[in-house]
């Protein structure tokens, strides 16, 4: 009897640590509480699991002896080497390869890992991603080297902030006010250069896009509580994003004078093909995916990419998100059958070349400017891109062979 209350209380402290390991990670509601079920289900534990962004129930036994325990949790960022690590633990679990008390010890492990890549190499994508950004926008060689610039002065400020649980949660108000300060007077130094456009490159990654995406996909799949506050965090970022550029311009002006409004100047050919192989592997560090997928990592966001670029030639640029997501869902599902590991691996930096993100900006900060036409219409068609992209993703994954499981 002992021994058997005992490898239930390690199976349930398993499930829990295993839920808050999966959840800091950035797995999605449906992905996290159907691994979880699957674990509960190979340990012979009656639980169900309930996850939101902030906090996660779990209720273990049934009728009246059930009983709930509540983990307070803070909204995920991506990590997805930990990622990787976990899908297999769980999948060894499920297999009935580990015990408990091992996967709990190794749960405790993966926690303490150090980062997987070098500092400067860090900051170096987060430039190397502002500046592919700018080639995207079409912006010029100016927009591409003063983007780049502010991307790695927003990465540096990030990792400063990012020390201080309080001082963290400045972090996008912050980078973008120091972004469009600088852009201004970078602005008025070296004529003709976009605001608009270095500005937008240099804070791209911290624009909600994937986390909108994410969001309305937990809305299709009827996980409304958690796809309804993932949503609201998107909003509440965007309008912060928002509030910093509008007082970093402002600001700017005042400290440089006003810049001219230009249209910036196209950049060569080449430069497309550049960013197209570049961002990829920017991504592939900032969230800290595996060396090992690199290439598989760019090879599917190149196929996404160009998708989407067909797509939009043969339906409409907003449809045409649908057939770039639908491509990266399918090859994200081939390279999981290849490796054995997880289709998330590829699936977010790639689709980050798709996510409607910098429109959801250029609507906010049209209504700021009081042009309400122009922001509404920017906002339907952020919207009707979250949805093409989410309709692509999961008709991709109705298509694809389900993976077997243990």
């Amino acid at each position: 009897m002992t021994s058997t209350a005992t490898a239930s209380t390690a199976g349930l402290d398993l499930l829990i640590r295993l839920g808050r390991a999966l959840h800091e990670t950035g797995y999605p509601t449906p992905q996290l509480e159907e691994a979880l079920g699957r674990v509960a289900a190979r340990l012979g534990l009656a639980a169900q699991f309930f996850s939101t962004p902030t906090s996660l129930f779990f209720a273990f036994g049934e009728g009246a002896e059930q009983r709930t325990h509540l983990e307070r949790v803070e909204p995920a960022s991506v990590d997805l080497g930990r990622l990787a690590a976990l899908a297999d633990l769980l999948d060894r679990i499920a297999d009935g390869a580990l015990a408990p008390a091992a996967a709990l010890e190794q749960v405790a492990a993966m926690a303490k890992r150090p980062a997987p890549y070098p500092a400067w190499l860090v900051h170096l994508s987060w430039g190397v991603s502002s500046g592919a950004t700018a080639v995207f926008l079409g912006g010029g060689p100016r927009e591409i080297a003063v983007g780049a610039a502010l991307g790695l002065t927003t990465g540096v400020l990030a990792r400063q902030l990012e020390r201080q649980r309080r001082s963290s949660r400045l972090l996008e108000p912050l980078a973008a006010a120091l972004a469009a300060f600088l852009a201004t007077g970078a602005a008025v130094a070296w004529p003709p250069l976009s605001i608009y456009v270095a500005t937008l490159a240099g804070i791209i990654v911290l624009i909600p896009g994937f986390t909108l995406t994410v969001a309305l996909s937990e809305l299709a799949l009827r996980h409304l509580s958690a796809g309804t506050a993932r949503f609201a965090s998107a909003l509440v970022v965007f309008l912060t994003l928002t509030f910093g550029t509008a007082l970093g311009s402002r600001l700017g002006e005042l400290a440089f004078g006003a810049a001219a409004i230009v249209v910036p100047s196209s950049a060569p050919p080449w430069t497309e093909l550049v960013a197209l192989a570049v961002a990829p592997l920017a991504l592939t560090v900032l969230f800290r995916a595996p060396l090992s997928a690199a290439p598989w990592v760019l090879l599917i966001g190149v196929v996404g990419y160009q998708g989407g670029r067909l797509g939009a030639v043969w339906l409409s640029p907003e449809l045409g998100t649908f057939l770039g997501a639908l491509a990266i869902g399918l090859a994200s599902s081939f390279y999981e059958r290849r490796t054995g590991r997880p289709s998330t691996l590829p699936l977010v930096p790639a689709i980050l070349l798709l996510v409607p993100g910098a429109i959801g900006y250029r609507s906010l900060a049209s209504l700021l400017e009081r042009d309400v036409v122009l922001g509404v219409e920017a906002a339907f068609r952020m919207l009707l891109i979250a949805v093409s992209l989410v309709a692509g993703l999961l008709l991709a994954s109705a298509l694809a062979p389900e993976r077997r499981r243990g």
